[in-house]
Order: C-alpha cells, then sequence, then structure tokens
C-alpha cells in the first residue's frame, strides 16, 4: 500500500464558500498528486448552514472525506487537534477553508517532504493580512522574550510528517498554539514562501478579540520571561529608589539643602507610592495569566466533544 497525506481543514461557518473550496479547488489539487489522500474536516460548531453545505459536496471516490463535527465551538486551535488526531496520512497538511492558503503550494510542501523535511511552513510573503502588522508586533516581541522559533509570516498552513503528529498528539495542554507546540518539538523546519489570496466568500471569523486572546495564551505558555521582567524592574526601582531615598535624605535634612530643591518629603513619597503600586498591579496581572492557564489544566476536562449524530463521511447518510 502506497504513502497516503491526510489534509486537516478546519470550519466555522464557512457556508459561503467551503463547497466551492473543496470541489474546485482542494479535491482537484490531491487528485492530482501521486498519493493516496484524505480528507478530515473538523466542523468547530458552525452556527450558519456550514453543515448542509458539506452534506452537499460532491464525493470522490478516492479520496475520502469525513466530517468531525463538534458539540460547539472550542476555536481552530482544539479543531487542528482533532484533526491531527483523526489523521491516519504518512503526512498532514493543514489548510484553511476560507481559500486564503494557495491549495498549489501543496504539491511543493509534498516535494520538500520527500526530500526528507519532517515539517514544512509557509510563510506568507503578501500584504493581504488584515492583521499583518500587529502579526509582526506580536513575532517581534515573543522574539525578545526568548522566543527564537517564531518567524515572522509563518502561517498554521503546513506539513507534518507522521513522527510529529504522534508526537503532537501527546500534548495535554489546553490553551495552546498548534505551530508554537510544533516548534517546540524540535523538528527543524523547511520554509517555503507563498502570496495569500482573498476569501471565497464570507467575512472573517475570528476577531480581533480572538487573535489578542491567542496571543495572550501563547505568550504565557510558551515563556516565564513576562514574570523575570518584572522581577528585574522591581529590583531595579528598588535600586533606585534606595539611591534616590538616600539623596533626598542627605540633601534635605543632613547638608540643610544646599542645592535649595525645596522638595516636599511627602509628595516625592507620594509619587513613589503611586508608581509603585502601579507596577505591582501590572505584575500582579501578569502573575494572574500563569495562575489562570494552572487553574484550566488543572480541571483535566476534554479538549473537545464530538457531536457523532452530526459527523460523517461525505456522500453517505448519516
Amino acid at each position: 500500500m502506497g504513502k497516503m497525506i491526510s489534509v486537516v481543514v478546519p470550519v466555522f461557518n464557512e457556508e459561503a464558500g467551503v463547497k466551492k473550496f473543496l470541489e474546485q479547488e482542494l479535491v482537484p489539487t490531491l487528485d492530482a498528486l501521486k498519493y493516496d489522500a484524505e480528507i478530515i474536516i473538523v466542523n468547530d460548531g458552525s452556527s450558519d448552514k456550514t453543515l448542509e453545505k458539506l452534506h452537499d459536496v460532491s464525493v470522490d471516490e478516492k479520496i475520502p472525506m469525513r466530517v468531525v463535527s463538534f458539540s460547539r465551538n472550542f476555536g481552530k486551535e482544539i479543531a487542528l487537534t482533532a484533526g491531527l488526531r483523526e489523521a491516519k496520512g504518512d503526512a498532514a497538511i493543514m489548510i484553511d477553508a476560507d481559500g486564503q492558503h494557495p491549495v498549489e503550494a501543496i504539491p511543493v510542501m509534498i516535494r520538500e517532504w520527500e526530500n526528507g523535511a519532517n515539517v514544512v511552513t509557509a510563510i506568507n510573503s503578501g500584504n493581504t493580512t488584515k492583521h499583518k502588522l500587529g502579526s509582526k508586533a506580536y513575532h517581534r516581541m515573543m522574539k525578545m522574550l526568548g522566543n527564537k522559533g517564531y518567524v515572522p509570516g509563518a502561517m498554521d498552513f503546513r506539513l507534518v510528517d507522521r513522527v510529529v503528529i504522534d508526537e503532537f498528539n501527546k500534548f495535554t495542554e489546553r490553551n495552546r498554539l498548534t505551530r508554537g507546540l510544533i516548534d517546540w518539538l524540535g523538528f527543524d523546519p523547511v520554509y517555503i514562501k507563498v502570496q495569500t489570496k482573498g476569501r471565497i466568500g464570507g467575512k472573517p471569523t475570528y476577531s480581533f478579540k480572538k487573535l489578542a486572546g491567542l496571543a495572550g495564551d501563547s505568550l504565557v505558555s510558551s515563556s516565564r520571561t513576562p514574570l523575570m521582567i518584572f522581577g528585574y524592574i522591581g529590583a531595579f526601582i528598588t535600586v533606585v529608589s534606595l539611591i534616590f531615598g538616600l539623596f533626598i535624605l542627605i540633601q534635605q535634612y543632613i547638608m540643610s539643602d544646599p542645592l535649595h530643591l525645596e522638595w516636599a518629603g511627602a509628595v516625592a513619597m507620594s509619587v513613589f507610592v503611586s508608581f509603585l503600586v502601579g507596577l505591582v498591579l501590572i505584575s500582579q496581572a501578569i502573575t494572574a495569566l500563569y495562575i489562570s492557564q494552572i487553574h484550566e489544566e488543572s480541571k483535566d476536562r476534554p479538549l473537545y466533544v464530538v457531536n457523532k449524530k452530526k459527523s460523517f463521511e461525505i456522500g453517505k447518510k448519516k
């Protein structure tokens, strides 16, 4: 039996373009490959007619497609996790259903995989990303905080070898960033540049709020540096305050104000106390993020729940 490629497609409220994407873009691309292929569609609790559109997708007998439907919306990262757990192929490709990830890059990814790459990551070389500036700022911040593996423009559109899939499936944390966990595994990635395209239809479902939340989760889960930064700042403020306090004591009270600064001690102390209180509150907020993640992990809930009544193989009755 020959090698097989699994394609994981997370979908959430993609009724406007998911049928067209599967029939006119993804299936023809996979059909032209020399490998067997399977498509795993993870319906992430869509509230529109996405599920109905999936029932209407024309079937290619050579490329089995199955739909795994969540009982509610668990988020894209969990949808990708479910898809990788379902993948049976020797390699898996993760791709969005909105058509922005170019399917033309799939053969390029597979060639790199054939040449020995365990991870092939697509980098957006265009200017079509709505959150490009925010993404650049985020990646720069992650590098400053010691996360050298983050590459600006890197997307979830990537190929991972079976060995990477098996190791990824061992992760148990709930607040997860798929690309970050794959990078953490340490398999040297191969990067390919792609030009993202416009959406086939509909509007983006990944709001700025979700992006900001994802950025916060990934920052806290992948680095302890924020806690250390405030420790260093606290030490610095303590030293500076000590020096400044000694200066005021000597200048104002021991030497009887030879510089004629005429500082009111209460005012100076009030400024410092206010500043330090603000610093403490900020550091507590950072600490709270870590504690919240510990709380989430300690619940030990399942990552997702599958609604078996809404899960099916395309072309077959429920």
